[in-house]
């Protein structure tokens, strides 16, 4: 939004800026959100405050706005944190004296704090929910001055990011209070999207007097510590990206000792006090907690996840004992989810519909079939039909992605097959993947270079793409021999429902290594290949080795992600292995060095092999 200084008049919301947010999400990127959801917010906002001096708003939009404001009271206010910090809120109380339930949604980690979900609020209120809706401290933007010092925008709050820690846990008791004696509601929920997702469950699993009644926890997080650095590896791009999406200079959005923490992190230093740190900030780490107050819990999260990556949301997911259930989704963080928490659709955005569902049963009480539901629910890869818009050229989903609903994670995966690797394969200059051991061979490159073997173009806009119809393909003979290694099986014959391969579950990769260096970062990706030798990715995940004896051998074996990935009949698989991702950190920048050599090898007793989860 403007700077609060600024009286520029806010224009009217076209239908290109609503297609545009319905076709690529409400982020320009990682680190800025799409000018049109920053518009549609204020023009949102100056409606519903009578400050807008025509329409200003779609039809729809304005209806809904019309409608909400001819039941209930909004207002703008603060709320004071324990420690007079003020929170900034913003509150819909539906009119009369029957008792109703209240949903507080704690704004995600953008610059627009609360105001950014502004027509969730209005859809909440219409299905029967008072709404409070807050940004959680520090949170927001805040504009320099042009003779010093700043000034913050009216949605942003005080204080320094705790990054969801102990000061945030107090601050959602807090707004509790706050709706208990304004509302008095009947019940109390919780909804959160990324950051405001991982402070739902931490405010249910904390409050004093246990008073959340349900949690919607949207693109969200399990193990906060195993996100942000896990096998060795820390997640860079990841946390360079929430950084600068906080709304304003970092030296004024946390505090000194977590200033200090992130410059760690950068840095790789003194990691056991980042991952303590993160690992307070972690749900999971408060299983016992959770499990004993019976809290029902709604998880969303994407295949190709790349702030909060998928496997720490299943393995929390599956300790927990309370009501849960867990929908995964093509694409990456907030994917799915952001443009149906922001604008209308012509028909259902569904992992909006189902949270609200869930929130319906469990707050409200409607009999809506939710009890049936099954545990999970996963959106197969790239199994919708699409077509091309003659007249826009774009992509069209014409028939959605299949989902498969399971009672449990466990049961997603029904068996598993190795594929080992070997010295040729159907291309001369790479390996192969087969069904014998094959042992004695080695492969070596050279270490410390980026290659077009890549997890994502860009953090969140390649997943948006994905959501959206048209996944990342690679041309394979692009991938640089000299600095990753390949293995590649032959075509793949059908199986008896069509598909060569149901890979469903969590993938796992065992290598022989020998490094020229102490230390040596692997990433490891899986592509299915067709036969123009394009590929789309399945999945990846990094591991970084150190304490090595440069030259000695070393079996290295990691968890890559979960996927869930259908195989075409007469397709490939393709396992590459390079040294770098721009995502992670690796071993040889860490170490101030440029290049190294990587050997990969497979040894007697411990073949090098890739086991593949099938359902």
């Amino acid at each position: 939004m403007s700077n609060p200084q600024d009286d520029n008049e806010i224009t009217a919301v076209t239908a290109a800026e609503v297609a545009r947010i319905a076709d690529q999400g409400v982020y320009a990127s990682a680190t800025e959100l799409d000018p049109a959801t920053v518009h549609l917010a204020e023009a949102l906002l100056a409606t519903l405050d009578g400050s807008a001096e025509s329409t200003l708003l779609p039809p729809e939009l304005q209806q809904l706005t019309e409608q909400v404001k001819a039941r209930a009271t909004l207002d703008r206010l603060t709320i004071t944190a324990d420690d007079g910090v003020r929170l900034s809120a913003f509150t819909i109380k539906l009119n009369g004296d029957e008792p109703r339930p209240v949903v507080i949604v704690p704004a995600g980690w953008t610059p627009l704090g609360w105001a950014l979900f502004v027509y969730t609020y209005l859809q909440l209120a219409v299905r029967g929910y008072h709404v409070l809706a807050y940004t959680p401290r520090g949170i927001g933007q805040t504009f320099p001055l042009p003779g010093g010092g700043y000034v913050d925008a009216f949605f942003t709050s005080g204080g320094t990011i705790d990054v969801a820690g102990p000061n945030d846990w107090r601050d959602g008791s807090t707004v509790i209070d706050y709706a208990q004696r304004h509302f008095n509601p009947s019940k109390i929920a919780f909804l959160g999207e990324s950051y405001g997702s991982g402070i739902s469950q931490l405010v249910a699993a904390h409050d004093p007097a246990a008073r959340v009644d349900a949690v919607v926890a949207l693109s969200t997080w399990g193990n906060l510590a195993t996100s942000l650095y896990d096998n060795g590896t820390r997640h860079l791009k990841a946390v360079e990206a929430l950084v600068n999406l906080t709304g304003g200079p970092k030296e004024r959005k946390f505090d000194a000792p977590t200033l200090k923490l992130l410059e760690d992190f950068e840095a790789g230093t003194n990691m056991k006090e980042v991952v303590d740190w993160a690992t307070e900030r972690a749900p999971a780490h408060y299983l016992a907690e959770t499990n004993a107050r019976n809290v029902p819990t709604f998880f969303s999260n994407t295949w190709h996840e790349t702030l909060f990556p998928v496997n720490q949301v299943v393995e929390h997911f599956e300790r927990l004992t309370v009501p849960k259930h867990l929908n995964l989704w093509i694409g990456d963080h907030a994917a799915p989810e952001g443009a149906g928490l922001t604008i209308p659709f012509s028909g259902p955005n569904l992992p909006v519909e189902e949270a609200f569902a869930w929130l319906d049963h469990h707050v409200l009480g409607a009999a809506n079939g939710v009890p049936e539901w099954p545990a999970v629910n996963s959106q197969i890869m790239f199994t919708y039909k699409t077509r091309t818009d003659p007249e826009t050229g774009k992509t069209v989903i014409t028939e959605p992605a299949v989902r498969e609903p399971k009672s449990s994670w466990a049961e997603v995966t029904t068996s598993t097959e190795s594929w080992y690797l070997t010295a040729v394969g159907s291309d001369s200059r790479d390996g192969g993947l087969a069904g014998e051991v094959e042992t004695g061979w080695k492969r070596e490159f050279t270490a410390g270079r980026l290659t077009d073997a890549t997890a994502v173009d860009a953090l969140i806009e390649t997943g948006q793409a994905e959501w959206q119809g048209t996944p990342k393909t690679y041309p394979t003979d692009t991938f640089d021999r000299r600095h990753l290694a390949v293995w590649t099986s032959a075509p793949l014959d059908a199986g008896t429902n069509g598909t060569a391969r149901r890979i469903r579950g969590v993938p796992e990769l065992t290598l022989g290594v020998r490094s020229s260096a102490a230390s040596a970062t692997l990433v490891a990706y899986l592509f299915d290949v067709s036969a123009d030798d394009t590929a789309r990715i399945i999945t990846h995940e990094p591991l970084t080795l150190t304490d090595l004896t440069p030259g000695e051998e070393h079996t290295a074996t990691w968890k890559l992600q979960a996927a869930g990935y259908d195989v075409a009949a007469g397709h490939r698989l393709m396992l590459v292995v390079n040294s770098k991702d721009q995502l992670y950190s690796d071993a040889l920048t860490d170490a101030g060095a440029d290049s190294g050599t990587t050997t990969l090898t497979s040894v007697d007793g411990e073949a090098a092999h890739l086991k593949l989860p099938l359902g």
